[in-house]
């Protein structure tokens, strides 16, 4: 863990990682929405950086996304230039009626995405993603490692 994301914004990330795609971003929490004068800009911003977990296991690279709230078509999970896995997505804000009262807003709504670079060992053509109680599950599959080939010589004499 490096100092870097903990002075600004306390995203779990390392600078070192050279497979992670966050970029500090200085006007991240710098505008909040009109009308939501009680609710942080860290909170609006909260959904906009959805949390993803990535582990690899010795079959394939597994990400874990909390969308709570989202269903499956407002997701969209895609890889580019054969090598960058994308998940995005837009939650809608709900409907203001003019007679209503809100005392506290807390749940952030808007567009998300999060990109990673994925290591050569992946089956980027065999990806699969599923959606269940808010969680959005991607399977990247991994190319078996060859192990060297060894052919046993007949020492003669």
């Amino acid at each position: 863990m490096s100092l870097i994301p903990s002075i600004f914004g306390g995203r779990r990330t390392n600078v070192f990682d050279p497979f992670s795609l966050d970029v500090w971003d200085p006007f991240e929490g710098f505008m909040t929405p009109s009308g939501l004068t009680n609710a942080p800009a860290k909170d609006v911003a909260a959904f906009t950086n959805a949390k993803v977990d990535w582990r690899e296991t010795p079959e394939a690279h597994v990400f874990k996304a909390d969308l709570p709230g989202l269903k499956k078509e407002e997701v969209k999970v895609e890889v580019e230039d054969g090598n960058i896995l994308q998940i995005s997505g837009e939650r809608s804000s709900e409907d203001e009626e003019k007679s209503d009262k809100w005392h506290r807003v807390e749940r952030s709504s808007g567009k998300f995405m999060r990109r990673f670079r994925l290591p050569e060992n992946a089956k980027v053509e065999e990806v699969k993603a599923c959606m269940e109680n808010g969680v959005l599950s991607v399977t990247v599959p991994k190319v078996p490692e060859r192990k060297p080939e060894v052919k046993s010589i007949d020492i003669s004499g």
